[in-house]
């Protein structure tokens, strides 16, 4: 990958000539992370909002869109505002990076219909508990990924990489069921056949913890046969963390997945950055 000082961590040498090149770095990383959360991430989650605000009326009626606290209008501003932004942002990038076609455009354009098969007629792959919770992982974890590394050196893409973040988004299906368990009651009467719906609460939760533990495990061993030891040592580190927290989830994750979050998923996300680290360190 694209090795620079300030994630080159345990690297034999500087990897950086200057202060300008590390702030430039910084720079791009932050319009990636701007395009991957705020923006497109945002656009997914309002249009999500508006195809699931019968549902939300049950479940959660004092969100904004069943609330009527904006409406209709402001809603179609926000998605098609966003919409719009992002894919600005996604040609600036790809522009600023030099690429010869548009990998930018193109991962943040999966990320668009993905966003919008998930919530929205006819598709709506949210209605099938597997489809939509594989479909929002790896929102969660491959796109970014692949938008971030894109954004310094596109050629450097690896297939190894691509399999990976792809196997890792099996986590990110974890994290998603995580979100179904406040949405039992609206989902089973809504005929939405979320996991907690088709499996009940008990296996579904074990389904949960598996996906994200079982993932991460397999990535921690992975890293370990490819030879990047103090990689694998850490993620594994990040991971036990984790699955302390998941002794209180398991026992109630309908009142309990607020608190799961809060306190697990910062681990998950320095894995999957570790991971990231190990794997530009690496020469396949």
């Amino acid at each position: 990958g694209n090795y620079h000082a300030v994630w080159n961590l345990f690297g034999d040498s500087p990897t950086t000539d200057s202060v300008g090149l590390v702030a430039e770095d910084a720079v791009k990383a932050f319009g990636a992370m701007m395009l991957s959360g705020p923006i497109l991430c945002g656009f997914t989650q309002t249009i999500n909002d508006w195809y699931d605000r019968d549902l939300d009326a049950i479940n959660e009626p004092y969100r904004p869109i069943p609330s009527g606290a904006i409406s209709e209008a402001e809603v179609f501003q926000q998605i098609y505002g966003l919409l719009i932004s992002g894919v600005s942002l996604a040609i600036g990038l790809d522009i600023w990076a030099g690429h010869d076609w548009p990998v930018i455009v193109l991962v943040a354009t999966i990320g668009i219909f993905l966003a919008y098969t998930y919530s929205a007629p006819p598709f709506k792959l949210k209605a099938n508990g597997w489809t939509g919770t594989f479909a929002l992982g790896s929102s969660y974890i491959a796109l970014p990924w692949w938008c971030g590394h894109a954004m310094f050196n596109a050629g450097t893409i690896t297939s190894q990489e691509v399999v990976l973040t792809i196997l890792y988004s099996i986590a990110g299906l974890g994290i998603a069921i995580v979100n179904d368990f406040k949405s039992i009651e609206g989902d089973r009467e809504l005929g939405m056949n979320s996991l907690p719906v088709a499996f009940g609460v008990d296996t579904a939760k074990w389904i949960c913890v598996g996906a994200i533990d079982l993932t991460q495990l397999g990535v921690a061993a992975y890293l370990y046969s490819i030879g990047e030891l103090r990689y694998a040592a850490i993620l594994l580190a990040l991971i036990l963390p984790q699955m302390f927290s998941q002794l209180t989830f398991v026992q109630d994750p309908i009142n309990n997945d607020v608190k799961y979050q809060a306190a697990a998923q910062p681990f998950l996300v320095f894995g999957i950055l570790t991971t990231a680290i190990a794997i530009g360190h690496h020469t396949f």
